[in-house]
C-alpha cells in the first residue's frame, strides 16, 4: 500500500530486508569514503540521503507491512538512516579538515621574510657609478675631496683664470645666488658651474704633493632635454707634484677609461683651449662597445695646470706642476649602459633604477 496522492507504487517490502539495509550502510560508507573533496561529497548525497535513496525507499515500504511489525521496521530503518547520516557527517567532518591543512599549507606566510607592504627601492646609478670611480682612483692612492655648492665666484672662475667678460660668468650660464658687492675684493655667490672650485680650495689648504679627485653635483643654466639638463654631477681630478708631465695625464687617463669601459677601451687627446689648464686638450673614448659600433667618442676635457691657477693658489709653478682633468658622471653612464635619454636618471622612476640593482 501507498500514501495517498504518491506516486510511488511500492513492488516489494524487500527493501526493509536487514541485510538490504546493511547493504545500504556499506554502499554509502564507501562511496562516501572515495570523495575526494567535499564539492564530490556533496554531489553523491542524493544517492544515499535523497529521496530515491535505498534508505528512504525503504521507508515507504513501511507501509506495505502488518501493523505489529510496523514499529520495528520504522526503527531499523530510522537506525539505518542515522547510520548513513553519521558516516556522510563523519567524511565530511574529514574532507573539510584535510581541506584547511593544504590550504594551510599551499598558502603559508613566511612572517620572518622581510614585508613587501613597502616596495624595496634601489639605489640610483649615478650614486653607484660615482662610488665606483672613487674606488678606482682611490686604489691609485688619491683622495676623495668635497666642497660646497653653492660657491664664491672667485672660486669659481677667477682663481681659475676665468677673467670678469667671459662668457661662462653670465647669468646665460651661471646661476647666481647673490651679486657681488661694491668693496674691493668683494665676490658674488652661485652655484657653481664645476666642482673645478674645490680644485682650488684643495690647493690653498694643502701642501703638495696633491693627488685628489672631486666628485660633486654641478649646475649650470641648460634646458632639460635628452643630453642636457641644469643639475649634473661631475667628477675632476688634480694632481700636483714635481715633475708632473701630459705622460702622465695620458697614463691616468688610460687607466681611468679601463677601469669604466673594459681592457679595449684608451683615450686620445685633441689639442684645446681651457683657462685653467695649458696646454689644453679635448679628451676622446675609443669605446668598442658603443650601440652603434665601435668609435670614438667625446668624453671630457684636459690638460696641465695653468700656472696662473698655481700662482692663485699659492702653489709655486717653477716647483710643481700638475695636471687635471673632468668628465660628466651622467654621461659616463649614458656610454657605460646605453642609456640615450637623460631625462630617465632626474625623473625618479623606481624602474629606471631598479634595473641598476642594489650595487654597493
Amino acid at each position: 500500500m501507498t500514501y495517498r496522492n504518491d506516486p510511488y507504487d511500492p513492488k516489494q517490502v524487500a527493501l526493509l530486508d536487514p541485510a538490504a539495509l546493511d547493504q545500504a550502510v556499506t554502499a554509502a560508507e564507501k562511496a562516501f569514503a572515495a570523495a575526494a573533496d567535499p564539492d564530490a561529497l556533496a554531489a553523491i548525497r542524493h544517492q544515499h540521503l535523497g529521496d530515491r535513496a535505498p534508505v528512504s525507499l525503504a521507508r515507504r515500504e513501511i507501509g506495505a507491512l502488518p501493523p505489529a511489525a510496523k514499529s520495528e521496521a520504522g526503527k531499523r530503518v530510522n537506525a539505518v538512516r542515522a547510520a548513513i547520516q553519521a558516516a556522510y557527517d563523519s567524511r565530511l567532518g574529514q574532507l573539510r579538515i584535510e581541506e584547511q591543512r593544504r590550504v594551510l599549507a599551499e598558502e603559508r606566510v613566511d612572517v620572518t621574510l622581510p614585508t613587501d607592504r613597502s616596495p624595496r627601492g634601489a639605489r640610483h646609478p649615478l650614486t653607484t657609478l660615482t662610488e665606483r670611480i672613487e674606488d678606482l682612483f682611490v686604489g691609485m692612492g688619491y683622495e676623495v675631496a668635497e666642497g660646497p655648492e653653492a660657491e664664491l665666484d672667485w672660486y669659481a672662475f677667477d682663481a681659475l683664470n676665468i677673467g670678469p667678460d667671459h662668457p661662462t660668468r653670465t647669468m646665460m650660464d651661471t646661476f647666481y645666488l647673490a651679486a657681488a658687492g661694491t668693496g674691493a675684493g668683494q665676490s658674488g655667490l652661485v652655484l657653481r658651474p664645476h666642482t673645478s672650485s674645490v680644485q682650488v680650495r684643495t690647493m690653498l689648504t694643502r701642501t703638495p704633493p696633491i693627488y685628489v679627485i672631486c666628485p660633486g653635483r654641478t649646475y649650470r643654466t641648460d634646458e632639460l632635454d635628452a643630453t642636457h639638463t641644469p643639475v649634473f654631477h661631475q667628477v675632476e681630478g688634480l694632481v700636483i707634484d714635481r715633475g708632473i708631465t701630459m705622460a702622465h695625464l695620458k697614463g691616468t687617463l688610460d687607466h681611468f677609461v679601463r677601469g669604466m669601459f673594459g681592457p679595449e677601451a684608451t683615450t686620445r687627446l685633441r689639442p684645446s683651449y681651457f683657462p685653467f689648464t695649458e696646454p689644453s686638450a679635448e679628451m676622446d673614448l675609443w669605446f668598442p662597445q658603443h650601440r652603434d659600433g665601435p668609435r670614438w667618442v667625446e668624453w671630457g676635457g684636459c690638460g696641465m695646470v695653468n700656472p696662473r691657477v698655481l700662482r692663485a693658489c699659492g702653489v709655486d709653478p717653477s716647483e710643481y706642476s700638475g695636471f687635471a682633468f673632468g668628465m660628466g658622471i651622467e654621461r659616463t653612464l649614458m656610454f657605460r649602459h646605453g642609456v640615450s635619454d637623460m631625462r630617465d636618471m632626474i625623473e625618479g622612476d623606481i624602474r629606471f633604477a631598479r634595473a641598476f640593482g642594489m650595487e654597493v
